[in-house]
């Protein structure tokens, strides 16, 4: 009985088993971290765009070029270094400036001048069929912390020219800034932690970016830039440190080595078509930075530690699922084997007449049942349960009619065996018959 018990027992835990851990596997998961809080940089960019600059019609533009090579639309802020593009340009050649900020419409209207060979818009320059695009932190902190575009004309000019392309120049000089200067940015950065020159727009930061970081914020350099950076790390240890040139963005401080590179060239890979076409405001450029800045930080590129998270007592017992489902298995099948493979047991607490008639019964209902297989040993079964009546007819002595309905039994037993249904063999069949 106990072992009845024990097979299905076994059975049940192994089928539980396998079904939780199947249901299990549909479950998906709710990461929280590497979330990042920030709004979309994107977002933040495309809220200061303005494209409210215009220029005059293509009549207008073709005139201008007529009467000068080299055109600058008011609102121009591209600049160059004149001796380069010369050489590679040389005589005839018109370039045609524009502002940034114009719509789609106006960008139109500019390119449409056919006597202009390079057109810049903002600090967008194409011509010839193809668009300069910056592809190096140097090139794009020429572009949009000068507004320098002098390899980017000299690049199309070549293309222009058919000539071969130039080497890149990086212009960018640094100068240290005087101790005055230093003090008057110190003294601000320890008042308000924000430090914004004159023609700048930019007055906040963010502390979900950096917290504790502090904020220097420049208009576009001209020959060379101040170097706050390490100046200010010196006074400052351990702090991030953000400097912002026009539209370029520097940051000094922890990790700096791992990390500034990275978010650099992640921000302005995806933003410098845009930036170099319209006119942003500095905020606007400086909290797209600063969102890009929290999806980096929250990707795990800075030292972050894991948020607590209650254990999942389901995910700690999947791993045991699969084995415990085996151990159920195994238990489940050994106990079924030794249930098919233990010899029948003689009970003879119901008499020998009783026995036999009790086997008879048996033998007629399996001879409904049997097969091929089963028929030769229910024959011989029947044989030996009529052998051994006639001898109970003749009041033989019992040692004799035992040996029949042992071996009739042994038969009916092999018989069973080869019945897909349970409850057949001898054993089993006569035990709540004879008790």
């Amino acid at each position: 009985m106990i072992a009845r018990v024990l097979r299905w027992v076994s059975l049940a835990v192994a089928v539980t088993s396998l079904v939780v851990f199947l249901v299990a596997q549909r479950q998906t998961a709710d990461v929280s971290y590497g979330r990042s809080p920030a709004p979309d940089a994107a977002r933040a960019v495309a809220l200061g765009e303005s494209d409210t600059a215009t220029v005059p019609s293509v009549a207008e533009l073709t005139a201008l070029l007529a009467a000068d090579p080299v055109v600058r639309l008011p609102g121009s802020v591209a600049r160059w270094d004149e001796a380069r593009v010369r050489a590679v340009a040389g005589s005839g050649l018109r370039i045609l400036v524009a502002p940034p900020g114009l719509d789609d419409a106006e960008r139109k209207r500019v390119r449409d001048v056919e006597t202009a060979d390079v057109t810049v818009i903002g600090t967008e320059v194409s011509g010839g069929g193809v668009q300069a695009a910056g592809g190096s932190l140097a090139d794009w902190r020429i572009q949009f912390g000068a507004a320098d575009v002098t390899n980017q004309l000299v690049a199309v000019i070549a293309h222009v020219r058919d000539q071969p392309a130039p080497d890149f120049v990086d212009t960018w000089r640094w100068r240290d800034p005087t101790p005055a200067q230093i003090d008057i940015v110190v003294a601000e950065l320890r008042k308000d932690g924000f430090y914004a020159a004159a023609g700048t727009t930019a007055t906040e930061g963010s502390e979900t970016a950096f917290p504790g970081g502090l904020y220097v914020v420049l208009p576009r350099q001209d020959e060379s830039a101040l170097r706050y950076g390490p100046a200010l790390t010196a006074v400052f240890p351990d702090t991030p440190i953000i400097v912002v040139y026009g539209d370029w963005i520097e940051y000094h401080g922890p990790h700096a080595d791992e990390f500034a590179e990275v978010a650099a060239v992640s921000f302005y890979a995806q933003f410098g078509d845009r930036l170099s076409r319209f006119a942003y405001p500095q905020q606007n450029v400086l909290t797209a930075y600063l969102n890009r800045v929290t999806d980096v930080r929250y990707a795990g590129i800075f030292d972050r530690p894991l948020p607590y998270r209650p254990t999942d007592p389901l995910r700690v017992a999947l791993p045991v699922l699969p084995w415990l489902f085996v151990a159920g298995a195994v238990l489940f099948f050994a106990l079924s084997l030794r249930t098919l493979l233990r010899p029948p047991r003689r009970r003879r607490s119901g008499g020998l007449p009783a026995r036999l008639a009790g086997l008879t019964a048996l033998a007629v209902e399996m001879s409904a049942l049997t097969d091929r297989t089963g028929d030769p040993a229910l024959t011989r079964a029947i044989a030996s349960l009529t052998a051994a009546r006639s001898a109970l007819d003749d009041n033989l002595p019992d040692a004799t009619v035992r040996p029949m309905v042992a071996e009739a039994e042994s038969q009916l037993d092999m018989a069973a065996r080869t019945l897909p249904y349970p409850g057949y063999r001898p054993d089993d069949y006569l035990r709540g018959r004879l008790t």
